[in-house]
């Protein structure tokens, strides 16, 4: 059986340790009577009453608090000669505007400690209740050990939080929360700077004036009204950058498979796939998380795809583009110029290839680097940590309440097969309409009062959202990010005459209103995907009207065939002379000698040029490869 630690690691991202507040004294253990006071917060909604058991034993070395079915859990210890407890300690480790301090110091102490290493961090950690950082600042597993379980909440002023290792994070049981609205505005007025900008050549030309140099004819730019520009992501700041541009003159599409179709047309914006939005280009301003998916997304093979003398700004995370690629690209005329507030490695190294070339402005992160913004985004991470101290839930918050250790043991296999689901079913979504309607359905022998499925449809928004996304996406925030995203999830519970020891015979997802790169998944015009639980693995069980069994680990090919003997043979002969390891192999048919489904399980993902031997395949009618 999977323990509470293990389903975190899979990707359920909840945590189950209740958090308690520091001992006291040895002294005051020995004199005082320990009486304790639990505070139980609920979350508006997403979970039920909460109960906590509290056992007392041996003064306040006993003292062990067990959320049984809260939200969240504060434990404050007081003794007969100590009524009151000390406010926590924050750590303010990167600068922050006054506006957060002032509000921190009414509710805790403030320690601003700036530019440490992590030497330095480790040291002090583990005095302190919580920890507020920017970008610059490492949290990593060796930080939340040094905390020695006293760390209870890491601010990130800031969105990404790609600096915080957040496994490490929900294991010891901190919340982590982020500030992700306040600088929205700031960050696309910079990439509206950096367009403009370097559409007409005022860094290079300042530089060659201040040089001494009168080179007019040099640095002749171009015009952007009637520019055709590609906003990749339309998230918040993509949708100002698109607001913007618009009122520039220009024309704006968008490529995002989570941007509603409703939203878009209301900016004026047109959605499209990934590579028409590179093939209309004339600009490109990407706003696009840095995600697996998206690592290096821009690179040899992107940017062949565009027009010739394109131009791109990058406001949102360096590693989406492969930087020699870029290099080369501009080299070789393809990219005529780019605009770059952000870099793999920050700050880039002396003598850099792309922040010197010619045809490159570039700014050190500037991004949210405004006043106003500064303080806003000081002031919302302020208000989460503190509110996070008081035992408070935050719509922010990146990883997981604590949820019984017994419900996450039963569900646990469950869990990984709704992520799972999800993760595929959004990989099989064509096009730039967007994901907005989805339908889960549990088929169950129990009672509906006897099947939390929250969780469940948690961790199907979680994958669902997060092979495109930023967001991370646990119980406390499945739902906010889901509507923020226009995402709706309906869900509906069909009885079955099987075994009440088992909580679930399968769930299926269905996306309605999108295209599928797999035709055979649709069924009456929908995505459709079903899988269960066999001997606690996640295994597919249906692609459509298509039933199949293959286990959910790895990655997977599906193709449609004609179904006639050999098929297999030919497909296996393929991976295996490209050395590509199958672990599962399922057909599903309707009737013999007509079409086939089949679906194979592969420990190594194909080259791209062996996924187009097997589509060369005669009888092969369609094919598709997913990760998981």
């Amino acid at each position: 059986m999977e323990t509470a630690a293990m389903a975190a690691a899979a990707g359920s991202a909840v945590g189950v340790a209740a958090k308690v507040m520091p001992k006291a004294g040895a002294a005051a253990r020995r004199d005082c009577q320990l009486a304790s006071r639990v505070a139980i917060v609920r979350d508006a909604g997403l979970l039920s009453k909460a109960g906590v058991r509290a056992r007392v034993s041996g003064g306040a070395r006993g003292v062990r608090a067990q959320a049984v079915n809260s939200a969240a859990v504060a434990t404050e210890l007081s003794t007969e000669s100590a009524k009151t407890v000390a406010k926590p300690t924050v750590l303010v480790a990167e600068k922050l505007g006054a506006a957060g301090i002032e509000l921190l110091e009414k509710v805790a102490v403030v320690d601003c400690s700036y530019n440490l290493s992590n030497e330095d961090l480790c040291a002090k950690i583990s005095q302190c209740d919580a920890l507020i950082v920017r970008s610059g600042t490492k949290v990593t597993r060796e930080v939340f050990e040094a905390s020695k379980g006293r760390l209870k909440v890491v601010g990130r002023a800031g969105v990404g939080i790609d600096n915080v290792d957040l496994q490490a994070a929900t294991e010891v049981g901190c919340l982590v929360v982020n500030a992700p609205t306040a600088n929205t505005v700031a960050a696309a007025e910079h990439g509206i700077s950096l367009l403009t900008a370097m559409a007409r050549n005022v860094s290079q030309a300042s530089a060659s004036m201040k040089a001494g140099k009168w080179q007019r004819n040099k640095w002749v730019g171009v015009s952007l009204v009637e520019k055709t520009l590609a906003v990749m992501g339309f998230g918040k700041v993509g949708s100002e950058v698109a607001r913007r541009a618009k009122g520039l003159g220009m024309h704006v599409v968008a490529h995002d498979p989570y941007a509603s179709a409703e939203r878009a047309k209301a900016v004026g914006v047109e959605l499209v796939s990934f590579d028409e939005a590179l093939a209309r280009a004339d600009f490109i301003s990407l706003h696009m998380p840095l995600t697996p998916t998206t690592d290096k997304i821009f690179n040899d093979e992107s940017f062949g795809k565009c027009k010739k003398g394109v131009r791109i700004v990058n406001v949102a995370r360096g590693g989406v583009i492969d930087e020699p690629a870029l290099v080369r690209a501009l080299d070789a005329g393809i990219v005529a110029q780019a605009a770059l507030d952000v870099f793999t490695v920050e700050p880039p190294k002396e003598g850099d290839a792309l922040v010197n070339h010619e045809n490159v402005i570039v700014t050190p992160h500037l991004g949210a680097s405004t006043m106003e913004a500064q303080e806003g985004v000081a002031v919302e991470i302020a208000e989460a940590v503190a509110g996070a101290l008081a035992g408070e839930l935050s719509a922010t918050a990146v990883n997981a309440p604590m949820v019984p250790a017994e419900v996450i043991t039963e569900l646990a296999p469950y869990v990984t097969l709704a992520e799972r689901l999800g993760r595929l079913a959004v990989q099989l979504v064509s096009g730039g309409a967007g994901v907005k309607q989805v339908k889960v359905v549990y088929r169950s022998a129990r009672a509906d009062d006897d099947l939390d499925t929250r969780l469940l449809r948690a961790m199907i928004t979680k994958g669902l959202i997060e092979p495109v996304s930023s967001a991370f996406i646990n119980l406390v925030n499945a739902d906010y990010v889901a509507k923020q995203r226009g995402l709706k999830i309906s869900e509906e519970r069909q009885p079955t005459d099987g075994a009440i020891e088992v909580p679930l015979e399968s769930i299926s997802v269905t996306i309605a209103d999108v295209e599928s790169k797999f035709a055979s998944s649709e069924q009456d015009g929908a995505i459709h995907l079903e899988g269960k639980v066999k001997d606690g693995v996640p295994y597919l069980s249906r692609v459509g009207s298509f039933s199949v069994d293959v286990s959910l680990e790895g990655s997977i090919i599906l193709y449609r065939q004609v179904d006639q003997p050999g098929m297999i043979g030919k497909v296996g002969t393929i991976l295996g002379e490209e050395n590509v390891n199958i672990s599962f192999m399922s057909v599903g048919r309707k009737s013999p000698r007509e079409h086939a489904v089949m679906a194979i399980g592969v420990d190594e993902e194909p080259s791209k040029a062996t996924l187009q031997k097997l589509g060369d395949i005669p009888a092969v009618e369609e094919f598709v490869f997913l990760k998981l």
